[in-house]
């Protein structure tokens, strides 16, 4: 069967060439009209194949690279699937410390050379998160690919409006085999209770693993306030780590009394206070000079270009919020996971804040996501966890 071929206007092929898996709409002469997910070559004007694709017209990217060998025609073989796989898990191998950690990402898509999935994996479960049409139409050749790796429990999330797996009516569900929901897991020998069917995305956030064991090391007799605590990762490990004080903000009561149950799980009776509200209001309210250490891991405040400008409003108001609250000698543990804001931004976002808070403000750590969230060197808009620890005179 003959590939469709997507031709770029002139001049248009230099990002493919650097290996940017991004083709947007006004770079293209001629897009085909196969159907959504459709695998098409890509080609320059004069008709130099370039590499491969997953064609998505409902999108202003309307093409997500995943291979530039211009010789291969074989990227409709589940073999070819299997090794991006078989790649992705050996990277893991490489990283992960499985005897203290069952909790990880495996698939990171563009960071993995395959965009539009993710997969995290929860104890004995793997967890996908189907993000476009032409990943979903290849779901049996992944699932094919896991049971090789060793995976016997599968479950997708699917973000896309059909699906091609019949079973499977509203785009989530078990591919294969299926445990009882939640799940406990084991990061940093800290465990958690996962929810990958109700909960957020795939159920936990797994990039803030080292940044929690960050967290751990400068806990010890201290009072810290994590807002935003959605599981209460940052305050099971401030537990740990000896904290005198923990306390856990959140708007969501689910989240505040998720947040409870996994410090329960780990320090049964330790005194951890749980409070359901608006985390600006909560700082805005809160004594000043009581809490040592503040975490600020607030939701993406920008899914898109045109929210840039308000979400900077976002993090500069939280942000001063905590200056003008935290203890003197504190430490701030600020974040963004907007992908839309970079890390260079939200440092002026942050300088901006501590300025106007009238105090004295350094950097003592910059943080991103850990190596189980590889960043494709040719997208560097894989970039999106950025964070600061700040020691605030």
């Amino acid at each position: 069967m003959a590939i469709p071929i997507l031709q770029l206007k002139k001049g248009k092929e230099r990002s493919i060439n650097n290996r940017h898996p991004w083709i947007f709409s006004g770079a293209v002469a001629k897009l085909p009209e196969n159907e959504e997910g459709t695998i098409v070559a890509v080609t320059d004007f004069e008709n130099k194949k370039l590499g491969y694709g997953f064609l998505s017209h409902k999108s202003q990217i309307v093409c997500r690279m995943f291979e530039w060998d211009t010789l291969t025609e074989e990227v409709l073989t589940e073999n070819y699937w299997a090794v991006k796989l078989k790649n992705a898990f050996a990277l893991r191998q490489t990283v992960i410390q499985f005897g203290k950690t069952n909790v990880y990402r495996l698939l990171h898509a563009e960071g993995d050379f395959f965009p539009g999935i993710i997969a995290d994996v929860y104890a004995d479960v793997v967890v996908l998160q189907v993000l476009i049409r032409g990943v979903e139409k290849i779901v049996p050749a992944i699932q094919k690919a896991l049971v090789e790796i060793g995976f016997k429990h599968i479950y997708i999330k699917a973000k896309t409006s059909s699906t091609v797996l019949e079973d499977i009516r509203t785009g989530s569900g078990w591919l294969l085999g299926g445990v009882e929901v939640p799940v406990i897991v084991k990061e940093n020998d800290v465990l958690f209770e996962v929810d990958f069917i109700d909960g957020q995305k795939t159920g936990f956030f797994v990039d803030q693993r080292e940044n929690r064991e960050l967290l751990r090391s400068y806990s010890k007799g201290k009072k810290v306030l994590n807002t935003f605590c959605y599981t209460g990762g940052f305050s099971v490990y401030a537990a740990s780590g000896g904290a005198e004080v923990v306390d856990s903000v959140d708007i969501s009561k689910e989240a505040v009394a998720l947040a409870g149950k996994n410090m329960e799980l780990n320090y049964p009776g330790y005194k951890h206070g749980t409070i359901a509200a608006d985390c600006f209001d909560f700082l805005g309210d809160i004594e000043k000079d009581y809490y040592d250490i503040i975490v600020l891991d607030p939701p993406a405040f920008a899914k898109s270009a045109k929210a840039v400008a308000n979400a900077c409003r976002g993090y500069k108001q939280i942000n001063l919020k905590a200056f003008r609250k935290i203890k003197k000698g504190g430490l701030l543990f600020t974040y963004s996971c907007s992908q839309n804001i970079d890390k260079d931004l939200f440092q002026k976002i942050v300088f901006g804040a501590a300025a106007d808070s009238y105090r004295n403000v350094r950097i003592i750590h910059q943080m991103h996501q850990p190596a189980d969230h590889p960043i494709n060197i040719y997208h560097p808009e894989g970039e999106y966890l950025k964070g600061l620890v700040l020691y605030v005179e």
